[in-house]
């Protein structure tokens, strides 16, 4: 009890602030009714590390478990050190490599399309034309020669299209449906490393997954306009607007902290908005993603030093050697989001426990959705319930036949 509040009432006033119309008391799960074989009282986090698998039933008093993450004590050291060693056994047990590498896949089904977004996002801007001139030479070295002169025509179309109307809206929204199958395959990953199902209806959950997509362009199209913006482009523009070449030269310093703000500010969002986990509050730059960040350029950096030292994908994988550099590099960028998730997640868990709340088992976060969770529940519990009508169904019918069977053995001596 501080100053008359006690801990139920501050986690009310702090979820309020989150979802303003939430009802005084909001069940975490809905259990299936209490008829059906199987069924015991849930808790309020499922299983850590076990994504679709049995609810933990963990008897921690839910006076323990009320106490608001939104403020929670700060995180003394060995808090940072703990957070540090199960980040790094959870990325292990989750695998986290087989988590980057299905995202990778999604990665290469969504690059283009989200380039053609972005393409036609500049194009309204009218800077379409400047970043194609940037974009296609990455390309060619990435993709090679053959594999970028087939593309060509269909990005440089982009170029000559017009800027607005109906055909742009329609092939942005095209790509963005696209593009979000990453953002989705996120979504996914993310709960692992929470530890929660899924519980949000595909009628919620895709246009949530489509708005995150969107900022996601949107963010890296600013962040690509200020790449744009740079040398010759750069010195053009300040000369018509009067700037003098100082100004031109500061701008082409200081553009870079400004992209790593915004390429950290795009992590985050991922984090916070994809899982199935109410954050206590937006962080525009977690800890989770400054380390993914930290751990992408540091494995990048030794990543290209082994490539111009030690590897040989020229000779192995000859004209494809770009595009498995660039497969490697994809991987390696999503092993160190995968990796931020998990820090972000365990930083939490080392929060709850500095403020008191028993989250050495499960990190105590409420879902978002519950929905899809108790619809799957009880979908099982009925197929269940069908199995063993089926199992014993069949013992009936075998144990008559083995007593026919003897009848008749009888019978005929």
């Amino acid at each position: 009890m501080r100053g008359g509040w006690s801990a139920h009432d501050l986690l009310i006033s702090v979820v309020r602030s989150v979802v303003p119309t939430l009802p005084s008391t909001v069940p975490h799960r809905v259990p299936p009714p209490p008829g059906h074989v199987g069924w015991e009282p849930r808790s309020v986090a499922v299983e850590r590390r076990s994504p679709g698998g049995p609810v933990n039933t963990d008897p921690t008093p839910s006076s323990e478990r009320s106490t608001a993450s939104g403020s929670p004590a700060e995180i003394p050291p060995a808090g940072w050190r703990y957070a540090t060693g199960r980040a790094v056994r959870g990325f292990l047990s989750d695998q986290g490599t087989d988590l980057a590498a299905a995202l990778t896949y999604y990665s290469v089904l969504a690059v283009f399309p989200g380039l053609i977004a972005a393409l036609s996002l500049l194009g309204i801007l009218g800077q379409r034309q400047q970043t194609l001139e940037t974009v296609m030479p990455v390309l060619e070295r990435v993709l090679g020669s053959s594999a970028s002169e087939t593309i060509a025509p269909v990005i440089g179309s982009l170029a000559t299209a017009p800027g607005a109307g109906l055909a742009l809206i329609f092939g942005l929204v095209t790509a963005l449906w696209s593009s979000s199958a990453y953002v989705t395959a996120f979504s996914r990953a993310v709960n692992r490393v929470y530890g929660v199902r899924e519980g949000r209806p595909v009628w919620k959950l895709r246009p949530l997954m489509l708005l995150v997509t969107l900022a996601v362009l949107v963010l890296v199209v600013a962040a690509a306009l200020m790449l744009v913006l740079s040398g010759g482009v750069a010195a053009a523009i300040g000369e018509a607007i009067g700037l003098s070449s100082t100004v031109v030269t500061v701008w082409s310093f200081a553009k870079w902290p400004i992209v790593l703000v915004i390429v950290l500010i795009i992590v985050a969002l991922l984090y916070y908005a994809t899982p199935n986990v109410k954050q206590p509050r937006f962080r525009w730059i977690s800890a989770g993603a400054a380390v993914a960040i930290v751990v992408w350029i540091v494995a990048s950096v030794g990543f290209g030093l082994y490539l111009a030292n030690f590897a040989s994908y020229a000779t192995t994988y000859g004209a494809f050697a770009g595009l498995i550099i660039f497969l490697l590099w994809l991987w390696i960028t999503n092993l160190a989001l995968v990796f931020g998730a998990e820090f972000d997640a365990e930083l939490e868990r080392s929060r709850e426990l500095a403020a008191g709340i028993a989250a050495e088992r499960d990190i105590q976060l409420p879902v978002r959705d519950d929905a899809k969770i108790v619809k799957g529940d009880r979908r099982l519990q009925a197929d269940i319930d069908a199995g063993r009508r089926l199992r014993l169904a069949g013992r009936d019918s075998a144990d008559s036949t083995g007593s026919t069977g003897s009848t008749g053995s009888t019978g005929s001596e």
